[in-house]
């Protein structure tokens, strides 16, 4: 599993041997069956996690108990709480396994003394950070002025891979529109 983690940081940033045997040191490894919960509404989360195999998805249930899904993570991807690890507060999201799954866990604390002691690791997590919170802007942007149809071509355009592993109802939640609508938009897209 670290082999996958390790490809992800050499593609991007050159570490010595010495610096990634510090960083598998202090990696947690998981495995996660399917419907498998990484993370449950009221716990406090304490982790930064980087998916090596597998897809998760990152929700909120409702008064109603509707689910609303802000995110899917697969491969090669993060994924967490950040407003619960960084206040310490429980968490209002759920994270679970939408298939078996792998995931990497480090510790708030030892991630924290891998960016102080590696410089290099430390400018990749910012990249990735400036890297979610343009995501989260354009994300916020297509919710409030695309139309479904826009909705569902900007994810399949993003997110090709995710369009047929994940359930159409997750995904029309993910897209804040009603089943019944993503069903005819794709019908619609079909067509043209």
């Amino acid at each position: 599993m670290f082999e996958i983690f390790q490809k992800y940081i050499s593609d991007q940033i050159t570490l010595s041997a010495e610096e990634y045997e510090l960083i598998k040191s202090v990696c947690i490894f998981k495995k996660l069956r399917k419907r498998q919960y990484l993370l449950q509404d009221g716990d406090v989360w304490k982790y930064n996690a980087f998916v090596c195999k597998g897809c998760l998805r990152n929700y909120r249930v409702d008064e109603n108990g509707g689910e609303h899904i802000m995110g899917f993570s697969k491969e090669c991807w993060w994924t967490g709480d950040r407003e619960s690890l960084l206040t310490g507060k429980p968490s209002a999201n759920n994270i679970d396994a939408l298939e078996d799954s792998e995931v990497i866990l480090i510790t708030k604390p030892s991630f924290e003394m891998l960016c102080e002691q590696i410089p290099a690791f430390n400018d990749l997590v910012n990249n990735i950070l400036n890297k979610s919170f343009i995501a989260s802007q354009n994300r916020i942007h297509s919710a409030i002025s695309f139309t479904a149809e826009q909705k569902y071509r900007n994810f399949m355009e993003k997110y090709p891979d995710l369009t047929y592993r994940v359930p159409q109802h997750m995904i029309a939640s993910f897209l804040g529109i009603t089943p019944e609508t993503l069903s005819r938009v794709r019908k619609e897209v079909a067509k043209k």
